[in-house]
């Protein structure tokens, strides 16, 4: 995108202090975020979007450390179902992150000194706090609509729960109300393998210049693998060798799909900080939206006068249709307006972020909905 409404990018200083679940406090906090698209004169039109575990707020503008597209251009620009000549779209890089907003690589105003793991640990209701300050700090009482995928999901489902007088509508993408105990221990081996690399040092390796790569890869090849599908998999990679034609009967990458995942991991290393990771994925463990509410879920959703889409994709195993059947349930107890719709699709749970024409009809039929009220 070249108009210069789009993807204007900032960082607001947040005067706190920001109460956070686990206890603690932080005094101010720094949120990075962009903005696409005009705000209305009456402000009706602000969509705010969330991300997943390891994106950012460069929903539609090109990473500023890759070079790539934004990770979700297929859904947000000109003539798409989030378009910036409709709304004001916001997307905040989530607390505890590490592309400009406040997380373990910040420096503690105390000591002069990253954080590391002095930072304390968050929650995603602390996230989505730290989303109204920014949402004050901007002069927008009331959202359209909150989008996300995955945690970003979370973080919308978050929204109606924490701020419901504040969100016109909710979209929640292959997501969950709370985290299993197969997902929690996925994270768990993520953030071993980043505690056992030597250059881990407890999280105080950012004077050292030997940040912890090694198990920061393992614990994105680890992730990705439960991003994608069986069917999937077997489809781009079978059991074909990568570039040979003989098994080497080593333990180089033989497999195309092992070279694929150790260059994910690789590639991953150059973005992200591993102790960001330690506090996002715990956040996400953490997760458990009817927690709050007595263990009941339709409770999170009492009284809301917020609209709910919910979809999800009949491959994704990690966070399957039967979680999102869940959440609608209780949505349906609580008297909320909601719609649910299950995309067929070979990708896993990634297939939000790529080319899925359903998924893009659903949520711009969705938006366009809410607007005609």
């Amino acid at each position: 995108m070249d108009d210069s409404r789009f993807g204007l990018a900032r960082t607001a200083r947040l005067s706190g202090p920001l109460a956070l679940d686990g206890g603690g406090s932080l005094a101010a906090i720094d949120i990075a975020y962009e903005t696409y698209g005009t705000l209305a004169p009456d402000k009706s039109n602000a969509i705010l979007i969330c991300h997943a575990l390891t994106g950012d707020q460069h929903v539609a503008s090109a990473h500023p450390i890759t070079g790539k597209p934004g990770w979700w251009s297929r859904m947000v620009g000109p003539g798409l179902p989030i378009d910036p000549d409709r709304h004001f779209i916001i997307s905040t890089n989530v607390l505890g992150s590490c592309m400009g907003s406040s997380g373990p690589a910040s420096l503690d105003p105390v000591t002069g000194l990253p954080y590391a793991m002095r930072f304390p640990v968050i929650t995603i209701r602390d996230m989505v706090r730290a989303q109204a300050l920014l949402l004050d700090h901007l002069g927008i009482a009331r959202l359209e609509a909150v989008v996300g995928g995955s945690m970003g999901g979370m973080q919308a489902l978050e929204w109606a729960a924490t701020f419901p007088d504040r969100v016109e509508a909710v979209v929640g993408i292959a997501t969950t109300a709370r985290h299993s105990a197969q997902n929690i221990a996925f994270n768990e081996v993520g953030r071993q393998a980043i505690m056992a690399d030597p250059n881990w040092r407890g999280g105080d390796y950012y004077a050292t210049g030997q940040a912890p790569t090694a198990g920061l890869a393992v614990a994105r090849m680890a992730a990705h693998i439960t991003y994608l599908s069986e069917a999937g998999l077997t489809g781009k990679f079978g059991r074909r060798l990568q570039a040979r034609e003989a098994k080497s009967f080593g333990f180089d990458a033989d497999f195309q799909v092992e070279s694929y995942l150790r260059h994910q991991g690789l590639a991953f290393t150059d973005r992200f900080d591993a102790n960001s990771y330690l506090y996002i994925t715990r956040a996400i463990d953490y997760f458990d939206l009817a927690e709050a509410h007595g263990g009941r879920l339709a409770d999170a959703f009492r009284d809301t006068r917020t609209r709910f889409c919910i979809v999800s994709f009949d491959t994704d195993w990690l966070y399957p249709t039967p979680e999102s059947r869940i959440i609608v349930h209780a949505l349906n107890a609580a008297g909320a307006e909601a719609s649910f719709v299950e995309i067929s699709s070979p990708y896993g749970h990634d297939a939000f972020l790529l080319d899925t024409p359903e998924l893009f009809r659903v949520v711009d039929g969705f938006l366009r909905a809410g607007e005609s009220r």
